[in-house]
Formats: C-alpha cells, sequence, structure tokens
C-alpha cells in the first residue's frame, strides 16, 4: 500500500523534472540569429558587414540598425567606410534607405545609398552612390572583413557628417 502511494509521487516528479529540463533546452537553444544570419536569410552576402558585430536591431518591416564600436575601414576590391551606426531597410536581395557606408572611388568617397543583388547566379552586387552604380564581384563579400580603425576613418565620418566631433581634437586640428 504505501508502494502504490510512493509510485504516482515518483511518476509525477520525474515528469514535472522532464519538463522542465526540456523547457531549459528549448529556450537555450534558440539563440537570436547574428546579423550575419540574418543577411544570408535575406537573400544577402555575409561579408556587407565588418567581423564582430554583436549589437545590432532588426524589426519585422526589415529596418536595421548595427552599432560598432567605432567608425571603421574595410578593404574590399575598393575601400568601404563603416560609421560606427549604419542603418537601413533590408528586403530579399536588397538594402535600401541606406545610412553608414560609404565607398571609395579612385580618390573620393560616396555614400552609398542602396545595395542589392539582382541575379544571384551573376556573381555580381550592386552599389548605388546617387548618380551610378558601381558593382562588385559577390565573392568578395562572402565572408565578414576586418575593419581597421583609423584616425583617417574619424576624420571622414566627420567631414560626412555622421559623428560627433571630439572637441580636443578638433581644437588641435586647428592650431
Amino acid at each position: 500500500m504505501i508502494l502504490e502511494k510512493i509510485q504516482p509521487s515518483i511518476f509525477l516528479l520525474t515528469l514535472f523534472t522532464f519538463s522542465l529540463s526540456t523547457q531549459f533546452w528549448v529556450s537555450y537553444s534558440q539563440t537570436s540569429p547574428t546579423i550575419y544570419e540574418i543577411l544570408k536569410l535575406n537573400g544577402l552576402p555575409m561579408g556587407l558587414f565588418p567581423k564582430g558585430v554583436t549589437n545590432f536591431s532588426v524589426d519585422d518591416s526589415g529596418r536595421f540598425q548595427v552599432y560598432l564600436d567605432e567608425a571603421c575601414n574595410a578593404k574590399f576590391e575598393d575601400e568601404l567606410h563603416y560609421d560606427q551606426n549604419v542603418s537601413g531597410n533590408m528586403t530579399f536581395g536588397r538594402i535600401n534607405e541606406l545610412t553608414g557606408i560609404s565607398a571609395k572611388d579612385l580618390f573620393l568617397w560616396f555614400l552609398v545609398k542602396e545595395i542589392w543583388v539582382d541575379i544571384p547566379s551573376s556573381g555580381l552586387i550592386y552599389f548605388d552612390v546617387g548618380v551610378v552604380s558601381k558593382q562588385f564581384s559577390l565573392s568578395s563579400f562572402e565572408t565578414p572583413r576586418n575593419c581597421s580603425v583609423s584616425y583617417a576613418s574619424k576624420i571622414l565620418s566627420r567631414k560626412l557628417g555622421r559623428d560627433e566631433p571630439n572637441h580636443q581634437e578638433l581644437s588641435r586640428a586647428i592650431l
């Protein structure tokens, strides 16, 4: 008679423990995707943003914000400049309303307004800088690149009006 009372209790305890462990495993295994995974899910190459991006937000409409520790430059076929904050609207194969990325062509920097992959099999990605679009090899953007922080990249961000100037550096530049 005591065994009959104990067995249902053990069964319920075992069931409860199993339930808790399953819930913990499910919540632990469902981590948030990285910005690189989100790019790939949207038909874009993972290397559009530099290595190490961990702070970002994306809403249901595709509007995103990427926060870098500092403005920096990355070398592809040409050089790209990333401001500390990059934002835009992501749809499949396209980023429009883009702010915070500039592309260097010859010796000039151009604000990138839109990026798109027209036909993935073409192997091309396009950067719209307003007046003209520049095409690059899609394979150049397969993996995130290292991004170098330099004094020049900070100056570029300021000249483009996208970061707050450091008043000490500004006064040194005037002197």
